[in-house]
């Protein structure tokens, strides 16, 4: 079983004092591949320094809806700069999210706008962010997104129309350990047997999410911890979780493009 985690900040703090043994609790639980999703210039920056470093991590790069306010064309073109790395495969983590508005409404749809147009050039796929924006996610995507499909919405929340018409304009769909979680996931485990196989990625969004059993002895996710996800989509799913982890892994590399010699 190979797993991908499509989705984690490696690059945080928090994993500075036991960032090897991270890597081998993830190795050891099946996960060969992970992406580090950049939120700002720093920290995409040190996604592409741990790519650099250790051959099972990718990375994005991208102005986060928080770090919107933040972002300008300076930082833009040097996250330009930086995708242009053999191991960034990925722009993002960007979007909206209109419940914390750490950044004004309007700076982060311009921002987005900015990012979209970036990412369509460059032609890379977008890690999107979404949170309480009420359909407007989806308004800018099917405005501003020339390659509509080429992403994945990241820990997916939504409704079941937005999950119909993220699907119909060929994204991807993100599945975090929310759906290991009893009461929260409830939605989410109904919806996620609605998704086609080969539209699912799983993901920790670590260190925050953690899924269960493992919430139950820290509060701090790991890559690992993925598996999890796994073995709880495809019990939802009722799918073989080894037949499923082959085509998560595969749906991974096909959205992300990952290089042959290097899957």
């Amino acid at each position: 079983m190979k797993l991908f985690d499509s989705h984690c900040h490696l690059d945080d703090s928090v994993y500075d004092p036991d960032f090897e043994p991270v890597l081998e609790r993830a190795r050891n639980a099946g996960v060969s591949a992970m992406m580090i999703a950049g939120i700002n210039l720093k920290t995409s920056q040190k996604a592409v320094a741990l790519s650099e470093a250790h051959e099972e991590i990718f990375a994005s790069v991208g102005f986060h809806p928080h770090d919107a306010s933040d972002a300008g064309e300076p930082g833009m073109e040097a996250l330009e700069k930086l995708a242009s790395h053999p191991r960034v495969l990925a722009w993002g983590e960007i979007g909206l999210d209109f419940n914390r508005m750490h950044s004004p409404r309007d700076i982060q749809e311009k921002w987005l706008i900015r990012q979209l147009e970036v990412a369509d050039r460059l032609d890379l796929p977008v890690i999107f962010h979404e949170r309480e924006s009420s359909g407007r996610l989806l308004d800018i995507l099917k405005q501003c997104h020339q390659h509509p499909g080429n992403g994945v919405i990241h820990c997916f929340s939504g409704t079941p129309s937005e999950l119909t018409q993220y699907l119909d304009l060929g994204y991807f769909i993100g599945i975090t350990g929310i759906l290991t979680i009893q009461s929260r996931g409830t939605e989410l485990r109904k919806l996620a047997t609605r998704i086609p196989r080969d539209r699912i990625l799983i993901e920790t969004d670590a260190p925050y999410l953690t899924p269960a059993p493992e919430k139950n002895h820290t509060r701090r996710n790991e890559p690992a911890f993925v598996r999890s996800v796994l073995m709880k989509l495809a019990k939802v799913r009722e799918e073989d979780p080894d037949e499923l982890a082959n085509a998560l892994w595969n749906n991974t590399c096909r959205l992300f493009r990952v290089p042959l010699d290097m899957k």
